[in-house]
């Protein structure tokens, strides 16, 4: 089963940086987990002012250049896991959260598609 997994942040606060050994420690988490085959993808997202929003309405598209005010949250991070279960999908997001070192939120969704 594949599982969507993304962090929430706030633009208007400062992300905490990594430091040199938590970022190598992520390093050997991601890989450990890619090797695992229970991480499909994973990556960082650009803040919002790099980004667009395009809306349809009636068959008519609207594109507008961000960064987008009415925005709350944002998505930093994300994750595709490939696990038997949302448990299991949960377990590697403690794993995940207890690596990255500060106070963060992992959402996990069932995600379908092509596989």
């Amino acid at each position: 089963m594949r599982f969507f997994g993304y962090t929430l942040d706030d633009e208007t606060k400062p992300f905490p940086e990594l430091t040199p050994d938590s970022a190598a420690a992520m390093g050997k988490f991601v890989q450990e987990a890619m090797d695992a085959g229970v991480i499909v993808a994973t990556g960082g997202m650009a803040p919002t002012s790099m980004g667009v929003k395009i809306t349809s309405t009636g068959g008519e598209y609207r594109v507008v250049d961000g960064p987008f005010a009415e925005a709350k949250e944002i998505v930093g991070g994300w994750v595709l896991y490939e696990v038997d279960s949302l448990e299991e999908a949960v377990e590697w997001s403690k794993r995940f959260l207890a690596v990255l070192g500060h106070d963060a939120e992992v959402r996990i969704r069932p995600s379908f598609g092509p596989e």
